[in-house]
């Protein structure tokens, strides 16, 4: 048998699932929920649990999925960013937990809005889930480090139909694409957003507000951007939108975009005499595979310190 060594590992609890809910303390009928899943994550001395079947060292991935339960009943927290370090600095700095030397905690918030009545006011206690668009939050935490917590959008599923070209791309022999001066871009919002180090759990629940005040300003940019900016290719659009985003929040140290391309297509109506191509096209057809992948990672170059 070949000689070989334990190289890496780490393990968990996965769709661990709760909501939550928040009740005024001046108004008990005005109330907001959250929901989360949560994926936890450990590093430690684990390696005997794999190699010689002693799991003396193994917190059991149930007691996790508790752990999420109770610190989301002990803790008052309302962004999803602050949830994902109380789990991730649970784990790295309690003293029975000594042999845990690292925390990796995401946290997906699902969107649930307040229903508007006819009145035009929104009901205090009634809810509509509102797309398939999710909030994300990650926590790496370590026993002797800092707090490291990165903020994103996911599913944001937009569209535009005017507004954008594709031309003046590399060309060779095989190159059959035609070139576009106008056309469609639809795309699946995929960004995320890193903060520069947090010292202590309490230094990332000191940036709450900030954190639901980026959420708001990232999700806010990428519509501004997409919508207003004539798009000369996805990856000019999504630099503008790391760029501004940068700007505006001075804790973030970089941001990511990863824009899939959801195509569509003109429907060719040749064959029955009616032009539906160029400035006539009206009729699109959606191309789900194959699809063009562009990512990008901004950053800022003078890093910030909170």
């Amino acid at each position: 048998m070949a000689e070989v060594y334990l190289k890496s590992n780490r393990y968990g609890k996965q769709e661990v699932k709760f909501l939550k809910k928040l009740v005024d303390k001046h108004d008990p009928k005005k109330q907001e929920v959250i929901e989360y899943t949560v994926l936890i994550l450990l590093t430690g001395e684990f390696t005997e649990s794999y190699t010689k079947e002693d799991n003396a060292s193994v917190v059991p991935t149930d007691t996790q999925k508790n752990t999420v339960y109770l610190l989301a009943k002990l803790h008052d927290f309302s962004q999803p960013e602050v949830f994902a370090a109380i789990v991730a600095n649970h784990f790295t700095s309690l003293e029975r937990f000594a042999h845990v030397s690292g925390a990796h905690c995401e946290v997906t918030q699902h969107r649930w809005s307040k229903m508007t009545m006819s009145t035009g006011e929104r009901h205090a206690h009634s809810f509509y889930r509102d797309g398939e668009e999710l909030r994300t939050a990650v926590c790496d935490s370590t026993r002797k480090g800092a707090l490291k917590v990165q903020s994103g959008i996911k599913n944001l599923l937009v569209l535009k139909s005017t507004g954008s070209a594709f031309y003046g791309f590399f060309k060779d022999e095989w190159t059959t694409l035609p070139e576009v001066q106008d056309r469609i871009f639809s795309t699946s919002v995929d960004c995320s957003y890193s903060w520069a180090a947090f010292a202590s759990l309490e230094n990332v629940k000191s940036y709450s507000a900030t954190f639901g005040k980026a959420f708001d300003g990232a999700r806010q940019t990428t519509f501004d951007i997409f919508a207003r900016d004539f798009s000369c290719s996805v990856q000019a659009t999504m630099y503008k939108m790391c760029s501004q985003i940068i700007s505006q929040f001075s804790g973030v140290a970089e941001v990511e975009y990863v824009l899939p391309n959801k195509h569509y297509f003109e429907c060719n109506m040749e064959p029955f005499g009616i032009k539906n191509s160029g400035p006539d096209a009206t009729i699109y057809l959606p191309q789900a595979w194959p699809a063009g992948r562009i990512q990008a990672c901004v950053a800022r170059k003078a890093q910030a310190k909170l």
